[in-house]
């Protein structure tokens, strides 16, 4: 028998590979003769970078400009002409030193210099997860990581970060990397928000940064005036890409992407599919099975395990959940594709337990699973 298990991150616990180890371990602990297909997934976010690695890409280091101008290693993924860069590990607030925000002055240039990196070893796709980002530049420094320059009015260059785009009077776009000429760039991202106004990246996303009341004024009349004086270097798609589903996400790196690189945006769930095979690697198998650390109603609007679920039955093969907790009821759980759900807390109802110690949970599902297998033959 062959088992898919695929399940995303178990956020603040364990990372998706750890989640496949500790059910993996169950299920061999009962039937060492079970074949595993390791296939950990993401949803465009933290974890994606695992789910390409898990699924053949080579993984690559490349020394990049972090959030706050200090160098540091981050990592991306390469299959052939294809690329996998998570934006977090260059430009993320995972990446801020002492983890000390810095609203106005963090820089997506890193990220830019990671599409540089994948270019330079010839791929000619690049696939980019957003989120986590630790700035709002409006990818301003993605731009610089690929050779643009941000001028001021007297043409000195403009220091990183958001805030500094209030004084900006023109982009220099003649030194993009002409490898991008021939590269295309997917967006995985569900944030569908634009880059300007009162759901844009300053306004909902800034303070999860930390920006206060002031720095989220200052930073929208900065996005604004940046996305003016683009105008006036690659025209009205400028002003309008503003409005554009996903512009704001990761403090407007979709802005860049999608109005200065020529960029699609897609839901991050379809992109990891897509590059980790899921729809052939489900068919014919046994079972599948999926989950993240909490199934709630936010897992229904295209989280990655509901994703995994809508694949495999596709292939006509069933689905189980596995969760640190559920908040769904037996009926929406069915209703998404899951026929059986298996919760941490059902084993364990203290839930500071089950976040601090999820291993040994998952183990005992694991071998739950493969039990109910065996009885099932």
């Amino acid at each position: 028998m062959r088992i898919v298990v695929a399940p995303d991150k178990f956020r603040g616990s364990l990372s998706a590979p750890d989640v496949v180890a500790f059910l993996e371990a169950g299920l061999h602990s009962v039937d060492p003769g079970l074949e595993i297909d390791r296939a950990p997934v993401a949803d465009g976010g933290e974890g994606t970078l695992d789910a390409a690695v898990g699924s053949g890409f080579t993984p690559q280091v490349a020394t990049v400009t972090g959030p706050t101008g200090l160098p540091l290693q981050a990592a991306f993924a390469v299959r052939g002409e294809e690329a996998v860069i998570e934006m977090a590990t260059a430009s993320g607030l995972a990446a801020l030193p002492d983890g000390v925000p810095d609203a106005l002055r963090a820089t997506s240039r890193g990220t830019g210099e990671l599409i540089a990196a994948a270019l330079a070893q010839g791929c000619t796709h690049i696939i980019l997860g957003i989120g986590g980002s630790a700035g709002t530049d409006g990818g301003a420094g993605l731009l610089s990581g690929l050779g643009a320059r941000l001028l001021d009015d007297a043409g000195a260059v403009l220091p990183d970060g958001g805030g500094a785009l209030a004084r900006l009077a023109k982009v220099d776009l003649s030194g993009l990397d002409p490898r991008l000429a021939s590269a295309r760039i997917t967006l995985a991202s569900d944030v569908d928000n634009p880059l300007l106004g009162a759901t844009g990246a300053a306004a909902v996303f800034a303070p999860q940064k930390g920006a206060g009341p002031a720095d989220v004024e200052l930073l929208e009349s900065a996005l604004m005036n940046y996305s003016r004086v683009l105008a006036a270097e690659i025209g009205a798609v400028a002003l309008t890409a503003t409005e554009a589903p996903g512009s704001g996400a990761a403090g407007g790196v979709g802005y860049a992407v999608l109005a200065v690189l020529g960029g699609e945006r897609r839901a991050g769930i379809d992109v990891v599919l897509e590059f980790t095979g899921m729809q052939t690697r489900v068919a014919g198998a046994t079972l599948v099975i999926t989950g993240e650390g909490c199934l709630d109603h936010q897992s229904l609007g295209g989280k990655a395990p509901v994703g995994v679920a809508q694949a495999a039955a596709r292939a006509g093969v069933p689905t189980i959940a596995v969760c640190g907790q559920s908040t769904l009821t037996p009926e929406e759980l069915i209703d998404a594709g899951f026929d059986r759900t298996y919760a941490l807390t059902d084993l364990e109802p203290d839930t500071d337990r089950c976040m601090s110690e999820p291993g040994p949970l998952l183990t005992r599902i694991g071998a739950l699973i493969a039990t109910r297998l065996g009885d099932d033959r």
